[in-house]
């Protein structure tokens, strides 16, 4: 075989190779070697042997009990040396940018410090939204619709101390178990006038790889926009965070 001829047949090879890793990365778990083959458009020993390769590479694995393949250690640390190269607040602030710009909705983007939520860019649309909630500020927990989300899809343990601190007598009693059960039901936590008299504000999660929320994407108006298209902009915003979610490699929780 010539030199060309052996540089395509080697290419090809990594193509399959590739395809059939991609194939593994696909399965919700460990699969068997004729569904692999058969998804991977190829017969059971050409995939056996593509698979022994990727096995050695330590790309795959063979469960020795079962016989089934699935992801090894290198396809994993690939996988995470990958998400590490990416920058979700960057992704993020890019595309909720093209949010205010198509629908004009000032948007307010929050992460969770240790003592609650904090406000960490606001993207101003138009009409200009003026508020006192400015970057850096904080926002309760519990009478935000931005705390709402941190408060349904972030671990119990790390919003506790928060929960306690404004469940005090002096506050309003909330019943938190069923505010985090809606939350998670609907994906989202809308609230009108709660914290800024004449504000509505519906507050959406961007999930990292473990289906936590990252971070959380507020859309804020007051009585210049009409509430009539509060849920046009609010399914929208969710398709937004959703497709940000899924760029950077993050999971939305099964509810």
């Amino acid at each position: 075989m010539s030199e060309a001829g052996e540089r395509r047949q080697g290419i090809q090879s990594v193509g399959i190779g590739l395809r059939v890793l991609e194939v593994l990365a696909s399965q919700n778990g460990a699969a068997a070697l004729g569904a692999i083959a058969q998804a991977s458009d190829l017969s059971a020993s050409q995939a056996h042997r593509y698979l022994a390769s990727l096995i050695a590479a330590g790309m795959a694995r063979q469960d020795a009990a079962t016989g089934r393949y699935e992801l090894g250690p290198g396809a994993l640390r690939l996988g995470l040396a990958a998400l590490s190269r990416m920058d979700v607040f960057r992704e993020a602030a890019i595309a909720i940018g093209d949010y205010v710009r198509e629908t004009g909705r000032t948007v307010q983007m929050a992460a969770l410090g240790p003592s609650g939520p904090i406000v960490v860019r606001w993207i101003m649309g138009t009409p200009p939204i003026s508020t006192s909630l400015t970057v850096g500020a904080p926002l309760p927990l519990l009478s935000s619709a931005t705390g709402h989300v941190f408060l349904a899809f972030r671990p119990e343990n790390q919003t506790r101390a928060m929960v306690e601190r404004e469940t005090q007598p002096q506050f309003q009693p909330i019943d938190v178990e069923a505010l985090r059960a809606r939350v998670r039901r609907d994906g989202y936590s809308a609230i009108r006038g709660d914290l800024i008299p004449g504000l509505r504000a519906t507050a959406v999660p961007i999930f990292d790889l473990q289906g936590e929320a990252v971070f959380t994407a507020t859309v804020l108006a007051t009585d210049l926009f009409k509430p009539e298209n509060d849920d046009q902009a609010r399914d929208r915003l969710i398709e937004v965070c959703d497709q940000i979610t899924a760029a950077t490699g993050g999971i939305r929780p099964q509810v």
